[in-house]
């Protein structure tokens, strides 16, 4: 367990990702207070009881876990958690939007799939793709009663003052914590190294690219002195810089784009392992190259810059 601000610790548990590890945060001072959780695996435990153990501390022990948000990495012991009478608290919009892919799992799934196959995923990769989603929801472990946090809410955790913020794009229900002395502590919003993923899935607000964009904007303005971030890092010091970076990552993603529709109309699956050509990419990061490809289009087709061929699998063109 590293310190990496002022009363602010980080646990780095692991994960079967090529991340490698996710970033949780232990804020202690007057209370204990973790920010995130991992998968619900034995080895995630096992760091997260180290870490703890390291300041003389069990699991039950904490007054209260944040989630940044439901994806699996940050969520999946979020029950674990509740089960010891931990409070498990939720940005308001993700109890709303997202909390239900985990709790509601089956229903999900199944218009997971359509969605997929109506934007030209092959069957055979469809198949291979539900028997990844069941097994990643088998490390999941929900919490029942999420409590409810709201943009622009002021917090005490562990004796310091946060607010709260609502960050869409990486998720629906992201949040992010400032505290007042300008430490942001940012999950997936922002990383180092790689840029979040941002992805059109079912259910997903209308253009979480557009989300994804407004949120970096949003995050420039609040003005951070560093960042604490979900994954590498654990800080990023220059956080407009970083903003930058990212935003010109999208705008070329963009233009890559419009250059591969001016062959002709394709779908999100085609243009997909166009935008991330790269070979040996696992089940889950090729789901996740569609995601991101597809939030680019929508994105586009809300700039009126591409539209939809009305057949099925949905296909996009350029307008003249």
């Amino acid at each position: 367990m590293d310190p990496v601000a002022e009363g602010i610790w980080r646990i780095s548990a692991p994960i079967p990702y090529p991340m490698k590890y996710v970033n949780l945060y232990l804020l202690e001072g007057d209370g204990l207070v973790l920010v995130d959780s991992a998968l619900d695996t034995a080895p995630a435990r096992a760091a997260i009881e180290e870490g703890l153990a390291e300041r003389r501390a069990a699991p039950r022990d904490l007054d209260t876990v944040v989630l940044t948000h439901h994806h699996p990495d940050h969520y999946g012991l979020a029950g674990w958690f509740e089960e010891m009478g931990v409070p498990v608290y939720m940005l308001d919009v993700a109890i709303q939007r997202d909390h239900a892919w985990w709790s509601r799992f089956e229903p999900w799934l199944e218009q997971s799939t359509a969605h997929f196959r109506e934007h030209g995923m092959p069957e055979a990769f469809i198949a291979d793709l539900r028997e990844v989603m069941e097994a990643t929801r088998r490390r999941i472990r929900p919490h029942r009663a999420p409590l409810s946090l709201t943009s622009g809410q002021p917090i005490a955790l562990a004796g310091q003052r946060y607010t709260v913020h609502w960050t869409p794009g990486h998720a629906d229900g992201h949040l992010v914590l400032l505290r007042d002395d300008g430490v942001l502590i940012a999950g997936d919003a922002i990383l180092d190294r790689i840029t979040p993923n941002v992805g059109k899935w079912v259910g997903s607000r209308p253009d979480p690219l557009g989300d994804f964009l407004n949120s970096l904007e949003r995050l420039r303005g609040l003005e951070p002195k560093r960042a604490l971030v979900g994954h590498y890092g654990p800080a990023i010091e220059d956080v407009p810089a970083r903003i930058a970076e990212i935003e010109q990552h999208h705008r070329e993603r963009l233009q890559a784009l419009e250059r591969a529709l001016a062959a002709g109309p394709r779908t999100a699956w085609e243009l997909s392992l166009v935008l991330f050509p790269q070979e040996g990419l696992s089940t889950a990061q090729r789901r996740f190259a569609w995601a991101e490809t597809l939030a680019h289009l929508v994105h586009m087709e809300g700039l009126g810059r591409v539209r939809r061929v009305p057949e099925t699998p949905v296909r996009y063109q350029l307008v003249p």
